[in-house]
């Protein structure tokens, strides 16, 4: 007969949001930052607002091709995209909010980590 084998105890796990809804939190947050509307940061990526509604609320997977006019359209690099995502993951380990997203929205209300320029739409 075999000895019992110990006990396991799992040490819980903390997933993080899915990668569509970090990035349409970085996104959204820097449109804000920029007082820029839907409509306004739609027109320039050339995308619908419905779409871009549902990117920032982490409805829809935008390709690299569409996060790419995103980026431009809101003079944002993809590189600070990407770190901005990786900052919010960081926070949400380090507060313990596992995939809670909830926890992001004070940095949402904070504004973006790095500066941003204030950007008019063109009348």
């Amino acid at each position: 007969m075999r000895p019992a084998a110990p006990a396991v105890t799992a040490a819980p796990v903390r997933t993080t949001p899915p990668l569509r809804v970090l990035l349409g939190h970085v996104l959204r947050r820097h449109r804000l930052a920029q007082r820029r509307t839907l409509a306004d940061v739609a027109r320039a990526a050339q995308v619908s607002t419905q779409y871009l509604s549902e990117v920032e609320r982490g409805r829809k997977e935008a390709s690299s091709e569409v996060l790419a006019a995103l980026c431009r359209a809101l003079l944002l690099d993809l590189t600070d995209l990407l770190a901005e995502v990786r900052d919010d993951v960081l926070e949400l380990r380090s507060t313990g909010a596992g995939t809670r997203v909830v926890g992001l929205s004070s940095r949402l209300e904070r504004g973006p980590v790095r500066s941003v320029p204030e950007v008019r739409a063109a009348a």
